[in-house]
């Protein structure tokens, strides 16, 4: 089970990409947006950007053949 928490992290696929492309804006643009200090987005919208923060990290460490 703890192998799938990824999967029940996700839960609206897309969401914050199309945020970030409202807003005219990279996803990572749009994260550090998000998440900067005295930014009035929603907490849902913050919690999307620290999870792309985080699955971002996960692709890095795969594309340079690293294991977990």
């Amino acid at each position: 089970m703890a192998e799938k928490w990824i999967q029940k992290a996700i839960r609206r696929p897309g969401a914050f990409t199309a945020k970030a492309k409202r807003a005219g804006l990279s996803v990572a643009a749009y994260a550090s947006k998000v998440l900067k200090k005295g930014s009035r987005a929603d907490a849902t919208t913050k919690r999307q950007a620290v999870l792309y923060r985080t699955l971002r990290r996960f692709r890095r460490r795969r594309a340079q053949g690293e294991k977990k």
